[in-house]
């Protein structure tokens, strides 16, 4: 299992040498993502795809419950009002699938125009100049990537982990 790491470090060339000192530890440049406001450019960096910096997933696994539950509501209803005996099951199973696809397709294109939920307290600092730097390790190397950014760069500074990073992304 992986976890997310999050650091917030001060200006561009700070997170570049940060980066490649996590190439050096066997961190893969796929596995870092760095979120800075528009002004900065982050040639050269792995910069945080949609998947990171909106709620598409988010979204998706929301609208997938919320859909799937309206389906197979629509489903019993229907079922009951026009007495479908005939179809059954499938009908139920159908309206279920059909909600839960519709719910998860309407609920992605939301959450793809809404900044990640996750990375709310870091809004201010990314607004003020300072770059957030997402890295994706095993739990095992946590300790040790921490302690090594933090050695290394003590002008930025670690801001925790989450518990678990999602599998989609």
């Amino acid at each position: 299992m992986k976890r997310r790491l999050y650091f917030l470090l001060p200006d561009v060339n700070s997170t570049r040498e940060t980066v490649d000192e996590l190439l050096l530890a066997h961190v893969e440049f796929g596995h870092m993502h760095v979120i800075a406001n528009e002004s900065i450019s982050l040639d050269g960096l792995p910069e945080a795809s949609l998947l990171q910096k909106s709620d598409v997933v988010h979204g998706f696994e929301s609208g997938m419950i919320i859909g799937g539950l309206i389906g197979l509501f629509a489903g019993f209803v229907v079922m009951f009002f026009q007495e479908l005996s005939s179809l059954g099951g499938w009908f139920i199973l159908g309206c279920l699938l059909a909600g839960t696809a519709i719910g998860a397709w309407v609920s992605s294109m939301i959450g793809s125009d809404v900044r990640n939920t996750r990375l709310k307290s870091f809004e201010s600092a990314i607004a003020e100049g300072q770059i957030l730097l997402m890295v994706d390790v095993p739990n095992s190397m946590t300790s040790e990537i921490t302690r090594l950014v933090n050695k290394n760069h003590p002008e930025g500074h670690s801001e925790g982990m989450e518990p678990t990073i999602p599998a989609f992304p």
